[in-house]
């Protein structure tokens, strides 16, 4: 794994096409920004996760119940729903 030391407002590029720039550093938490070419998916790496695993869909299901109190919801597309 490369390791960058960055400062705010310092970013990286990758691959000619996508720049992560550091926002805000407060504490221990670090914002990080995003460029990248709208047809490359960017994630936070637990929702990568939940993707790859087919977790996402369990996740849905079980969120649409508990807020409709219904034992069954109509399917939703998991794109629809997840904001990075």
């Amino acid at each position: 794994m490369l390791v960058l030391s960055r400062k705010k407002d310092e970013s990286i590029v990758i691959n000619n096409d996508i720049r992560i720039v550091v926002v805000e550093i407060r504490g221990d938490k670090v914002r990080l920004g995003v460029e990248a070419p709208k047809e490359i998916p960017v994630h936070r790496s637990e929702v990568y996760d939940a993707i790859s695993s087919d977790e996402l869909p369990n996740a849905i299901a079980a969120l649409n119940n508990a807020k409709s109190g219904h034992a069954s919801c109509e399917p939703t597309n998991p794109s629809e729903l997840i904001s990075d």
